[in-house]
């Protein structure tokens, strides 16, 4: 089984060892290629507007500008924010970990793909940036990464944001988990809950032994697993029909108030 997860914008503000170690050594080339244009780009003055970055994350660009010589620090303990504070990997035991280690993918503007036990120094770069030369980085890393990612076997529980989602589509060995907010019988998204709750569900998936290879058996461990989300609200999971040739499953995780 893999999980994938999107990164976050919030980071660590530092690195601790100049030790890097990074997983899918397929990978490499292009991220060197990603690494050097970005360090390029930074030195310019239309990086702030490339990036999409505002006057007051002027400190990012300075801080991309270093990133060969920069520090590093496990992806675990990298990314900050909701769905990583919910997912709690430091948090975890043992065996947790160890599970984690092997089940969760991260994806990267940078990097391409992550393990949580990879070490990267911290870095400010969207899978949606059109970065020069290369140009939009969702379509440079596709390639690459479908060929890294397409010999895996097993379930892939799919809990990404739609920039970094389009990067790979899985298939229909895949299961996009949608999360919904039901009050008084009406269903809505909310962005904020539903990292958290993608946050909830990771952890979930790597708490326990069990290893769903079915859509089906996915919707029965989750359901399952999931004894009440943060601040004592209900929840339901329901499972979509069939998808059409070629598409991936999509699991509603319904947050009732």
């Amino acid at each position: 089984m893999l999980i994938l997860l999107p990164p976050s914008e919030g980071k660590a503000a530092r690195g601790t060892s100049a030790t890097r170690r990074l997983s899918f050594p397929e990978l490499d080339s292009p991220r060197e290629k990603v690494l050097d244009a970005l360090v390029a780009l930074c030195r310019t003055e239309t990086a702030q507007a490339v990036l999409g970055l505002s006057a007051g994350q002027a400190g990012e660009i300075a801080r991309n500008r270093e990133l060969a010589a920069a520090r590093a620090l496990p992806v675990a303990e990298l990314y900050t924010g909701v769905l990583y504070d919910h997912l709690g990997l430091a948090t975890l035991s043992p065996a947790a970990r160890r599970r984690a280690d092997r089940r969760i993918v991260v994806f990267s503007g940078l990097w391409g793909l992550l393990r949580p036990a990879d070490r990267v120094p911290p870095y400010r770069l969207s899978m949606g940036v059109r970065l020069p030369p290369m140009g939009g980085l969702t379509a440079f890393w596709r390639p690459a990464i479908t060929a890294a990612l397409e010999p895996a076997k097993g379930l892939v529980v799919d809990l990404r944001s739609a920039t970094y989602a389009a990067a790979w589509q899985p298939g229909e060995r895949s299961v996009a988990v949608r999360v919904l907010r039901e009050a008084a019988g009406t269903r809505t998204v909310v962005s904020h809950m539903a990292k958290a709750t993608r946050g909830v569900v990771a952890r979930a998936l790597v708490e326990t032994p069990e290893r769903p290879r079915t859509a089906q058996e996915l919707a029965e461990v989750l359901t399952g697993l999931l004894g009440g989300l943060p601040g004592g609200h209900g929840h339901r999971v329901e499972l979509g029909g069939r998808p059409r040739r070629g598409g991936s499953w999509t699991l509603d995780v319904i947050v009732e108030e």
